[in-house]
């Protein structure tokens, strides 16, 4: 699985992309939030409030319950403001 990360959440993180396989119990967004917070003390900083993030699966915004595979590309990002 592919993930990236825009904004704060590539700076928390500490890398603008990376190749993840998550175990198999993972199979929606909110389960790979969960999951990637416990890879290290970046991770969880950005992931420490779980609402404060939105996602996008294969390039289209994605809910928490939305389902994810393997072979997904999943972005996260900030929540987008206009003005």
């Amino acid at each position: 699985m592919k993930i990236l990360y825009f904004a704060w959440v590539r700076q928390k993180v500490g890398v603008a992309e990376e190749s993840v396989s998550p175990p198999a119990e993972v199979g929606d967004v909110a389960g790979l939030i969960a999951w990637l917070a416990t890879r290290g003390p970046g991770h969880a900083a950005a992931f420490a409030d779980p609402k404060q993030i939105r996602a996008a699966v294969n390039q289209d915004f994605a809910t928490p319950d939305q389902k994810v595979a393997a072979s997904d590309e999943v972005a996260f990002f900030p929540p987008v403001t206009g003005g």
